[in-house]
C-alpha cells in the first residue's frame, strides 16, 4: 500500500524545517576554548586553597578577576579566529549577533558585583555569578545546540545552593572551580560535538586540525 501522501508531505515539512534550523544554529563559539576557561577556574581554584596567594577577600576577587579576563579572553580569541578565518573566511559581523545575547547577563553580573563588594557581601558573589552565568547559557539556548539549556539549568541549581548554604565562603575556592570546571566542560563538548556531529570524544583532544 502507497503511504498516506498528507503524512508523507507532513514528514518532509519536518525534514525541511530541522535542517532549517540547525543551518541557523551559531557555531562561532569554540568548545575547546570553553573547557579551557573550566580547567583555568579548577587550577585557580586550587591556587587560592594552597595558599600561594593571600587569604584576604581582595586578593580572592582580584584572582578572579583574572581568571574571567582570561577566559572571556580565549573565548572571544577563539571566536574572532573563526570570523575572520574559519568557515571560508566571510566577515561578516552579522554572524556575530548571537554572541550579543549573552552580553545583558554579563553587564548585570558585572554590575551585581560591584554592589555586593561595597555591601561587603562577599559570601554571596559565588552563587549570583553562577546564576547570571546560569542565565547567559539560557538566553543562547535558540542559537546554540537544544543540549545547552541543560547547562544553564546547572548553573542556576548550583548558585541557589551557594546562596541559600552558609557553610559556602568566599574564601573557600572549590565550589566555584569545581562548578565551573564541570559546566564549562560540559558546555565545551556540547559546542564541540555541534560543530563537528561525527567526531569522537577523543577527537577533542586530538591536535590535527579539525574545528574546535
Amino acid at each position: 500500500m502507497d503511504p498516506d501522501p498528507v503524512v508523507d508531505a507532513i514528514a518532509r515539512v519536518r525534514e525541511v524545517h530541522q535542517t532549517v534550523v540547525e543551518a541557523g544554529r551559531f557555531k562561532g563559539y569554540s568548545g575547546k576554548a570553553r573547557a579551557a576557561g573550566g580547567t583555568l577556574a579548577l587550577v585557580a581554584a586550587a591556587v587560592l586553597e594552597v595558599g600561594v596567594v593571600p587569604r584576604t577577600h581582595a586578593a580572592h576577587v582580584v584572582a578572579w578577576g583574572l581568571v574571567c579576563a582570561a577566559a572571556m579572553a580565549v573565548n572571544y580569541g577563539a571566536l574572532a579566529w573563526w570570523l575572520f578565518f574559519g568557515h571560508r573566511g566571510r566577515r561578516d559581523l552579522r554572524r556575530l549577533a548571537p554572541s550579543v545575547d549573552v552580553l545583558p547577563p554579563l553587564f548585570v553580573g558585572a554590575v551585581l558585583t560591584a554592589a555586593l563588594l561595597a555591601a561587603g557581601y562577599h559570601d554571596a558573589l559565588f552563587g549570583a555569578w553562577m546564576l547570571l552565568y546560569g542565565l547567559a547559557n539560557l538566553a543562547s539556548r535558540r542559537c546554540l545546540p537544544k543540549e545547552i539549556w541543560p547547562v544553564g539549568l546547572f548553573y542556576l541549581a548550583c548558585g541557589t545552593i551557594c546562596l541559600f548554604t552558609p557553610s559556602i565562603r568566599f574564601l573557600t575556592a572549590w565550589p566555584m572551580g569545581i562548578v565551573f570546571f564541570i559546566g564549562e566542560w560540559t558546555g565545551g563538548l556540547v559546542l564541540f560535538f555541534n560543530r563537528n556531529p561525527h567526531a569522537s570524544f577523543l577527537d577533542f583532544f586530538a591536535s590535527r586540525r579539525i574545528p574546535s
